[in-house]
């Protein structure tokens, strides 16, 4: 099988739901010799090993089945990098999945800082030694898909995302094409991911978690109503993508496809209404569909996207060829071998 190039591994935010999932992927590629970085809990510090007893919660539980050569807590890792570029040694790839991916995050200080300029510097650094670059861009940059959700370079500028979030993950995309780095590194437009390993994420959890927990609680899942006539409620449709897909799409990029550059769209190539997601998931516990439709927040209303859906033919066009876990499967295995007995990956 196939793994990363030569060199040490570095993924920013691995403690979280991609990166710890990534995490598990290169384990179970044979790879350990990887460097991860993220923000823990701060009532959750340690000292750099995870003990077996990491708590049933949170990213450290995330952490606590992966192998790993070390974990820097990210400020500190990013204070040391500006201070000593050279300070953690040389990499042959850095995964660069840490950001706040908070849609609803209004802080665009804290954004622009944390989604555009520490990406910059990564990137710099990465680029300097030669390291192969793979960061997460985000669907989110699409906005509302007036101007196509196509991941070819020459679309940028026609982009207007609806969100802080996306407008900060856009802002690094158009300085990558600015100055000339795209055919350098890569740029992943994650639409939405959803399985193991994201409990941590809180309102930011895919539907298929929040549902779960619904269910659980009331036996029902609440939906948002729909504002566009054009679309029922429940019918607002969304390209879902397993987190077992992303990963192997993200390590394409390190594993075959380590001379291509630029943006890539990391979808299903699908859009499934929020019914068809939803019954899957009553059908993965064995009990009929039961949805009540709720008011969207105000807040909400002019910021949600009714309809995403990846092109995915740029991916293809670099010989990625494994099909797509189909929703109805994807979430069968998220909810009865990772949900019901409360498993994260590698446990």
């Amino acid at each position: 099988m196939s793994t990363p190039g030569q060199g040490r591994i570095l993924v920013t935010g691995g403690a979280g739901f991609i990166g710890s999932a990534l995490v598990w992927a290169l384990n179970g590629r044979g790879r350990t010799d990887i460097v991860i970085t993220d923000f823990l809990e701060p009532d959750k510090k340690w000292n750099g090993v995870v003990p077996l007893d990491a708590g049933r919660d949170g990213k450290r539980r995330n952490l606590a089945p992966l192998k790993f050569a070390d974990f820097v807590e990210a400020d500190v890792f990013r204070a040391r990098l500006q201070a000593d570029p050279g300070a953690f040694g040389r990499f042959g790839t850095a995964f660069h999945l840490g950001a706040c991916s908070s849609t609803t995050e209004r802080n665009e200080a804290y954004l622009l800082d944390n989604n555009f300029a520490y990406t910059r510097e990564l990137a710099d650094w990465a680029l300097a030694q030669e390291a192969r670059f793979i960061y997460a861009s985000s669907a989110a940059t699409y906005g509302d898909g007036a101007a196509g959700m196509d991941d070819q370079d020459d679309n940028l500028a026609r982009l207007r995302p609806l969100n802080a979030y996306g407008r900060s993950k856009q802002l690094f995309d158009l300085h990558a094409q600015r100055e000339g780095l795209l055919n350098r590194l890569v740029g992943l437009k994650y639409f939405n991911v959803f399985g193991p390993n994201e409990d941590h994420k809180g309102e930011m959890r895919s539907l298929v978690n929040k549902a779960y927990q619904q269910i659980l609680a009331t036996g029902k899942v609440r939906l948002f109503k729909s504002y566009k006539p054009e679309f029922k409620d429940g019918e607002q449709q969304r390209d879902f993508l397993y987190v077992k897909d992303a990963v192997e799409m993200t390590l394409h990029f390190a594993e075959k496809a380590i001379t291509a550059g630029g943006l890539y769209n990391i979808g299903s190539g699908q859009a499934n209404t929020w019914l068809a997601l939803t019954s899957a998931i009553f059908a993965a516990l064995g009990r009929p569909p039961a949805i009540e439709f709720i008011e969207m927040p105000e807040a909400l209303r002019d910021k949600y996207q009714y309809f995403t859906r990846a092109d995915i033919a740029k991916l293809r066009r670099t010989g990625y060829t494994p099909p797509v876990t189909p929703l109805g499967e994807a979430v069968r295995d998220y909810v009865q071998n990772h949900l019901v007995p409360d498993k994260r990956l590698g446990e």
